[in-house]
Order: C-alpha cells, then sequence, then structure tokens
C-alpha cells in the first residue's frame, strides 16, 4: 500500500516549497501538479490558443503528455518529450495555468496521471483540490494559507531575487482575484477537505512549517 500526502491551499501560500521539503526529507515522490497545469497552459501559449478558446483546448488536450521525472534530486517537466521546466515558471504561464484548470477537459487529463502514479507509489502533491478530489482517500491532508499580504511578499520577494521588476500592490490584487476564481470556479473549487489540518504559515518559517507537518504525518503512521 502507498503511503500519500495531499497539499492544498491558495496561491502563495508556500505548498510547493514546503512539500518539496518533506518530500526530501520524507523520502517520497513529489509530484507538482501546478508545474502539470503550467506545463499544459505553456502548451496554449505557445500555440497561441486563448483561454477562453474551449474548442481549441479540447482539441489541444488530445495532443498533449505532461510527465515528471526525477534525475539527481531535481524535477523536469516534461511536455510532449521537451523538457519545459524553465520555461513554465513565469506570471504569464501561471495566469493561463489558473484560467484554464477550470475546464474539466484540463483536470480530467492531469487527474488521471496524478491519481494512477499515487496508487503504486509514496507520494506528495500540493495544489487546490487534492485532498477533495486527487486523492480524497490521502492518508494525511494539509490545509496551508496565509493572508493575501503576506503571500503577495513572498512572492515579490521571490521574483525581486530572480531579478525580476514587480509591483507588491499589483501582486497581491493577483493573488486576490486568483483566489476568488480558484474558490467560485464550478469544477473542483479550492476548499479545505473535511478531514484536513488547517495550518496558518503566517507567522512560520520553513522549517516551522515542516517540523509541523511532520509532527501531523508521524501521528498518521502510528
Amino acid at each position: 500500500m502507498s503511503f500519500n500526502i495531499a497539499i492544498d491551499g491558495p496561491a502563495g501560500a508556500g505548498k510547493s516549497t514546503i512539500a518539496k521539503q518533506l518530500a526530501k526529507d520524507l523520502g517520497v515522490v513529489y509530484v507538482d501538479t501546478g508545474a502539470m497545469y503550467r506545463a499544459m497552459a505553456y502548451y496554449f501559449i505557445t500555440n497561441s490558443i486563448g483561454e477562453k478558446d474551449i474548442v481549441k483546448i479540447i482539441d489541444a488536450c488530445k495532443h498533449v503528455d505532461v510527465t515528471i521525472t526525477y534525475e539527481n534530486g531535481v524535477q523536469n517537466v516534461w511536455l510532449n518529450g521537451e523538457n519545459v521546466s524553465g520555461k513554465i515558471r513565469t506570471e504569464e504561464v501561471g495566469n493561463m495555468a489558473s484560467a484554464t484548470s477550470v475546464y474539466p477537459v484540463v483536470r480530467n487529463k492531469l487527474v488521471e496521471l496524478q491519481q494512477q502514479l499515487a496508487k503504486t507509489t509514496d507520494v506528495i502533491m500540493d495544489g487546490r483540490d487534492i485532498g477533495t478530489v486527487v486523492l480524497p482517500h490521502a492518508d494525511v491532508k494539509i490545509y496551508m494559507t496565509a493572508s493575501s499580504a503576506i503571500r503577495a511578499k513572498r512572492r515579490f520577494d521571490e521574483l525581486t531575487a530572480k531579478g525580476i521588476e514587480c509591483d507588491l500592490d499589483d501582486i497581491e490584487k493577483d493573488i486576490i482575484d486568483r483566489d476568488y476564481r480558484d474558490m467560485n470556479r464550478e469544477t473542483s473549487p479550492l476548499k479545505k477537505a473535511d478531514d484536513a489540518v488547517e495550518l496558518d504559515t503566517s507567522n512560520l518559517d520553513i522549517d516551522g512549517v515542516v517540523d509541523a507537518i511532520k509532527e501531523i504525518v508521524a501521528k498518521a503512521q502510528r
């Protein structure tokens, strides 16, 4: 039997950072669901498919294959055989991923792949609907959150460190808008699973969050 950990929460809560560290510490596979949606979004952008062009999006999903591999502990995201890891972390791709993830055809394509992997492998996944839809029977479910101001500052610092000019107020507005879209979409909206443990990371550093989740995992394994 595989052991699965689901981490959900809004944009900028630190899910990916925490999940990657936990995967390394616990010796499980980190499945970056957000990267998979971003890879799909990157395909739409590079093929000039608009976020509202549902006919082209439906057709495109028939031709898109997204996989994740690890080499020397480094994650590689593959889109139709091309390593796109370095091309999917832009704001444009992130916004397209958020806008197109509302379509059932997009979600169904990726959820099927994610569920198949979780059946045979000890995994940790983070996203918006992991505990409610993708891995409803996960052994541990965490709902990570933080204030929009805190999440915006984290994103601002991350972009600035990469030498990208950005505006803090614009980032927070974008986060608030993305929260609204994610929480109010018809298909698999962002919400806390009934059996998830809520963890506010506003006043915790990375080590603090990791330690808190490790305690929750340890209890579940007893």
